[in-house]
């Protein structure tokens, strides 16, 4: 019955919560976020103070570390040895810290990410700098508490004579909390700390003036004072990192890149291997060869390139793919008065100016009570050696020390303390040197207490100790800075010449929307008209073109489909090709390609004219089509038909600067020329103009640009099967929108009507009627007749029907 009492019933949330609302506090404060005041986290601050205790310190031989962690784990840290031994191979890593607080004998760990030897096989002792962080510990200078299992104590903050969070960082997780402290460089934060002990309202701007930015043990490049002094404000930024690397010319005319410097924390290892990655897979072409050539004197790695391959340009796509560049971001949380704080560069500074004026108060107050006690021994030693033989006659008139001590009180007004040692004192030291000594000793003693008092009555006594002790750290330990800081951060733009071997190929593309590329190779072991292809399909694109070329696609729909030639898939000259809508999101099934355009780049001075089947013309910029960021599935467009069934009927690519004019012929068998100067130029977007007057029942069947002046042939193919050549020019130039002039004659029974209109000069056309018989004629067979000509019959409509399919054949 009475165990019964004792069971709670607790609901799981309630119980869950507790619980791990106190192994947070736990985590939080005593495990994984530093101390603002000495910028160690607990493990740390156990390892230094139970080394510094068993006397591991940096003037003495190393000692096993295995005896360290032992230690530090039976008295302090009552965690895993290895999480301890981890911590103190991390504090001697002169990569990770910028300032080791441990030397250690034997291997720990490299920048590749090595594992350290076993701590049997490794030995530690304490660096001097650490001993900077401990000095005065023992003057109840700080707090202690009882340790785990109250039988030692060990203190909660060291005394820390140098900014030590800044100077060497710190980077945790605990629950809900991240810490990403970079180091510092330590000449350069005493300096600040100084500043600021003068200055309490000093500016980030003007502290940055001391502190610029972090320091790291690695070196490198920081780019970003704004991002710095943003960090600096707030606790939180972001900034760039990147290697510190040169471009060198080796024999054979070739170059290679050299880098010195790796960002903070990037495994070196990896580096190599990611950028030797991108050699072999030829993300990029022009790296032969990636040594690692580090060796106790540096970190050397070389990037060895081809014959005249882009140095500056790989470089940026090995800063923009690799960790040759990283993103540092600080995340600046500390404990600071017990609680977990985001915490600025002014914050840091100002709690550890407040850290150590408490800690030089509590040392002056424990230096002054000990030269007290010390100087009322010496004025009752000096007392006692001018009344030498009456102090001797006491003491041998005793029966014991006690006795002795008593009498001494009591016949010479001696205290306690000065009795005690009068009566421990040796007989040499009643030599007449003895007595100079002592009162060389009262007088430094008179002085020392002057100066303690001094410090524990004047603050600015007591910051001025402050800023000497600084001073005197940052003349014995300063070094150099390493890393360089950059005011702005580079954008770094990568040349597509970089990523994309520079190879000849033969493109092509059809009508029905089958495209690909084909090596010169596969094309020259194979005729021309081997070319792969489906049955009906026709050409409507080949040409040998580079894979740093682009191309622009243009659809019957009005659509524009972007594809750089590297991205076209490589197929065999007999294959088929990757068809459009595999790619392409919304591609209808009867679209068809109407132009391709290939370039190197997109010419300002040109335009598209697109001609319409429904009466519409319209210019635009080829510059419009600059690269889109979903053109890999989407198409842009360049013209917006007025009604769902128009569609294009042609697409040029012009040169305005030229006299050039547009023929256009409708269905009903009116051609129309004026000058491509009055169709005006307009967005992507725009519907365009009227570009020719149709009566009910008539379209455009297609339109061409052709000369001004001069002889442009014509060909015109009618629905009755007949085929003539004119001349363009024999139409004049009326203006746009007008009706224009009969092309055909105009026969009462049975019209012709213009099946087809197209160049006329050099091209084989393949003709075919409604019951599939089928012609291929050469233009060129066909005298240039006059406009009301109706030309010679190539099939028998009576035999055949109407013709329904009329398409120029692609000449290679």
């Amino acid at each position: 019955m009475e165990n019964n009492q004792i069971i709670q019933e607790l609901t799981l949330e309630d119980v869950m919560g507790d619980r791990f609302g106190r192994y947070s506090k736990y985590i939080i404060q005593e495990r994984a976020l530093p101390d603002i005041r000495d910028g160690l986290k607990p493990v740390q601050r156990r390892i230094l103070y139970a080394m510094n205790k068993d006397g591991n310190t940096f003037e003495k031989g190393f000692r096993k570390s295995a005896k360290s962690v032992g230690n530090i784990m039976g008295n302090y840290h009552p965690h895993g040895d290895s999480s301890i031994y981890e911590a103190m191979v991390r504090m001697s890593q002169d990569w990770k810290l910028r300032e080791i607080l441990i030397e250690m004998h034997g291997n720990n760990g490299s920048m590749d990410g090595d594992s350290p030897a076993a701590m049997r096989y490794t030995e530690a002792r304490l660096s001097e700098l650490s001993g900077e962080l401990l000095k005065d510990i023992e003057k109840e200078t700080v707090e202690h508490v009882w340790n785990f299992d109250d039988t030692e104590k060990e203190p909660t903050v060291l005394p820390a004579q140098f900014p030590n969070l800044l100077v060497n960082g710190s980077t945790g997780i605990s629950a809900g909390y991240a810490t990403e402290i970079p180091p510092h460089n330590l000449g350069e934060v005493i300096d600040g700390t100084i500043y600021l002990i003068d200055h309490p309202t000093a500016s980030i701007e003007k502290l940055m003036t001391y502190i610029p930015g972090p320091d790291f043990p690695t070196g490198g490049i920081l780019q970003g004072q704004e991002e710095i002094s943003q960090a600096y404000q707030t606790g939180k930024g972001k900034v760039i990192l990147r290697s510190q690397t040169k471009i060198e010319n080796i024999k054979g005319g070739r170059q290679q890149i050299v880098v010195n410097e790796i960002p903070y924390e990037v495994n070196k290892a990896n580096l190599v291997k990611k950028i030797d990655e991108i050699r072999l897979n030829k993300k990029i072409d022009g790296i032969s060869e990636v040594r690692d050539e580090s060796d106790r004197t540096g970190l050397q790695i070389v990037i060895e390139l081809k014959k005249e391959a882009n140095a500056e340009g790989i470089l940026n796509y090995l800063f923009k793919s690799t960790e040759l560049q990283v993103n540092y971001n600080f995340n600046m949380v500390a404990i600071d008065q017990m609680h977990p704080q985001q915490v600025g560069l002014k914050r840091i500074l100002a709690s550890y100016i407040a850290h150590r004026k408490e800690v030089v108060l509590k040392r002056s107050h424990y230096d002054l009570n000990k030269a007290l006690k010390r100087q009322h021994i010496v004025e009752g030693l000096m007392k006692a050696l001018s009344i030498l033989d009456e102090v001797i006659a006491t003491i041998r008139s005793s029966k014991d020390k006690k006795e002795a001590k008593e009498q001494l009180m009591m016949q010479h007004q001696f205290t306690l303390e000065q009795a005690e040692a009068i009566v421990m004192l040796q007989l040499y030291r009643l030599t007449n040197t003895d007595i100079t000594q002592l009162r060389q000793e009262a007088q430094e003693l008179a002085s020392q207490i002057m100066q303690l008092q001094k410090i524990i009555d004047e603050e600015a006594e007591l910051l001025r100790t402050i800023k000497n002790e600084l001073r005197v750290i940052k003349k014995k330990y300063a070094n150099p800075r390493k890393t360089v800081i950059e005011a702005k951060i580079e954008e770094i733009v990568i040349e597509t010449e970089v990523l994309i071997t520079a190879e000849d190929v033969m493109v092509t593309v059809t009508k029905e929307g089958y495209l690909k590329r084909s090596s010169l190779r596969s094309y020259q072991a194979s005729k021309p008209d081997e070319l792969g292809m489906k049955e009906g399909d026709l050409l409507v694109f080949a040409k040998q073109v580079n894979t740093l070329d682009h191309l622009l696609l243009i659809t019957n729909k009005g659509n524009v489909i972007y594809r750089p030639v590297h991205e076209v898939q490589e197929i065999k000259w007999k294959e088929l090709g990757e068809h459009i809508s595999q790619t392409i999101i919304n591609y209808s099934p009867d679209e068809v390609i109407l132009g391709v355009f290939d370039y190197r780049e997109l010419d300002e001075a040109k335009n598209f004219l697109a001609i319409s089947r429904e009466g519409l013309i319209k210019q635009t910029k080829m510059s419009e089509f600059t690269l889109w960021r979903t053109y890999k599935s989407r198409a842009q467009t360049i013209m917006n038909f007025k009604s769902p069934e128009d569609e294009l009927v042609n697409i040029y690519l012009v040169d305005p600067t030229l006299e050039l004019d547009v023929f256009l012929a409708s269905y009903l068998g009116y051609g129309l020329r004026y000058s491509l100067s009055e169709i005006p130029l307009v967005g992507p977007r725009a519907a365009g103009v009227k570009s020719i007057g149709l009566k009910p029942g008539d379209f455009v069947v297609n339109g061409l640009v052709v000369y001004s002046q001069g002889d442009t042939p014509i060909v015109i193919v009618t629905q009755r099967g007949a085929v003539k050549r004119m001349l363009a020019q024999e139409i004049n130039q009326i203006g746009r929108a007008k009706r224009g002039l009969m092309i055909l004659r105009e026969l009462k029974n049975n019209p012709h009507r213009v099946a087809y209109m197209g160049e006329g000069s050099q091209a084989n056309l393949r003709i075919q009627n409604q019951k599939g018989q089928e012609v291929v004629i050469s233009t060129k067979d066909y005298p240039i007749a006059d406009r009301t000509s109706n030309g010679s019959f190539v099939l028998d409509e009576k035999q055949g029907g109407e013709v329904n399919t009329v398409e120029p054949l692609f000449e290679f």
